[in-house]
């Protein structure tokens, strides 16, 4: 068994890697279950010598059962060694309770780019007339903004403190029973997410990076996000980059609130976003339910030094434990990994193994509603996947 080293913002990846994994919570166990399988299926199926070497870390309800915490220590210690984790979806609480893991995972290793490609699979059912012209990447800022948790209960002393302050120092009385978050954006964050979005494109042939923003209101955080890509991108990519030569990668940009009508009204003219955080987290979705699944999507969270994958879909805690889920968009996320693990053939085995799922209707409920044919449980659709992995 092998760790993954990162050097010079490359993969170092021995043939039989440690990978984390963590079953999560509702679906989590069982969509994890299926797509552990898959990969292990086409990894076989793609080489002769590797393997994955699979370490669970407990985290979550189920870490809460066994070890009478949601993330203990030795969870911790895991994922600060290891540094890549496929997790399946974990739960947060809304309003009270603890903090998101995911973002302290995120924190713990700097995994400042989020990265959620949303491209339509044939067979969906979209609410676009076109939605094969759905083909973006979602790259978003994910360790600064409104997810770093600055907040304050309306009641609270510290609530009481800073509003006295602002009061005393600047003359701005935020009124009774006021919430306060802070929303910082940072211009070396700003800079990494942006080199991180246009090396992207290069590499992938794209022609067309738009920045996403509400600068016109929030001039000097989501307005410096702006003014800080072009700089970035103008500076440091002149070669590849213009505003306005079509022989290279077109930069623009655009307000938050336009940018969702227009990847509804025109998705083919946006390949790569590039967005703050909260902004991305919104889009992020929203393109989802461009393609008529979200379901079926799946993310990675990278950074200079470690990386973690997921599905882009929650815990869907009633349907927990029903055999119904979908492990597509877990799948998807495993995927992601397997291509910066530069195992790009066993991705390509995945990819073939999907589309003859979906050609021959054998999927999950989520989908076969779809294609009005009876669906399978989450453990047959991925034992079907595994079969037809085996026979390609």
């Amino acid at each position: 068994m092998g760790d993954i080293k990162f050097e010079n913002d490359k993969w170092i990846v021995p043939d039989d890697p440690v990978i984390l994994y963590t079953d999560g919570d509702g679906i989590g166990p069982e969509i994890m279950d299926a797509a552990r399988k898959v990969v292990n299926a086409a990894v076989k199926k793609a080489y002769k010598n590797k393997k994955i070497m699979w370490k669970e870390v407990l985290i979550g309800d189920k870490a809460l059962k066994e070890k009478n915490d949601r993330f203990p220590e030795e969870s911790q210690n895991d994922i600060l060694k290891y540094r890549v984790l496929l997790k399946a979806p974990l739960g947060t609480p809304i309003g009270e309770g603890f903090k998101s893991i995911n973002v302290r995972i995120r924190q713990m290793l700097d995994l400042y780019s989020n990265i959620r490609p949303v491209t339509y699979m044939n067979g969906l059912e979209s609410p676009l007339k076109h939605p094969e012209r759905v083909n973006l990447t979602i790259f978003r800022e994910n360790t600064d903004d409104l997810y770093l948790g600055y907040e304050w209960k309306f009641d609270s002393k510290e609530n009481e403190e800073i509003k006295d302050f602002f009061k005393t120092k600047f003359n701005i009385d935020f009124g009774k029973d006021t919430g306060i978050g802070i929303k910082p954006i940072n211009k070396y964050k700003t800079q990494r997410i942006t080199r991180a979005a246009i090396k992207f494109a290069i590499e992938n042939n794209k022609k067309k990076l738009t920045i996403m923003h509400k600068g016109n209101v929030m001039k000097y955080t989501e307005g410096a996000f702006r003014e800080w890509a072009y700089e970035t991108l103008e500076n440091e990519y002149g070669d590849y980059v213009s505003r306005d030569d079509e022989n290279k990668i077109l930069i623009s940009d655009i307000i938050a609130d336009n940018m969702f009508q227009q990847i509804i009204t025109r998705p083919e003219n946006y390949e790569v976003i590039l967005a703050p955080n909260i902004d991305g987290d919104y889009l992020s979705d929203a393109a989802g339910a461009l393609i008529g699944n979200i379901g079926t999507l799946g993310g990675a969270n990278v950074g200079d030094n470690g990386a973690m994958f997921e599905a882009v879909h929650g815990t869907a805690p009633k349907y927990a434990g029903k055999n119904i889920a979908d492990p597509l968009g877990l799948i998807r996320g495993a995927q992601l990994m397997l291509k910066y693990m530069n195992w790009h053939e066993a991705h390509d085995v995945i990819e073939k193994a999907i589309g003859k799922s979906i050609e021959e209707k054998k999927v999950t409920n989520d989908v076969a509603r779809f294609f009005n044919v009876e669906p399978l449980g989450t453990k047959e659709f991925g034992r079907s996947l595994v079969d037809i992995i085996e026979n390609l």
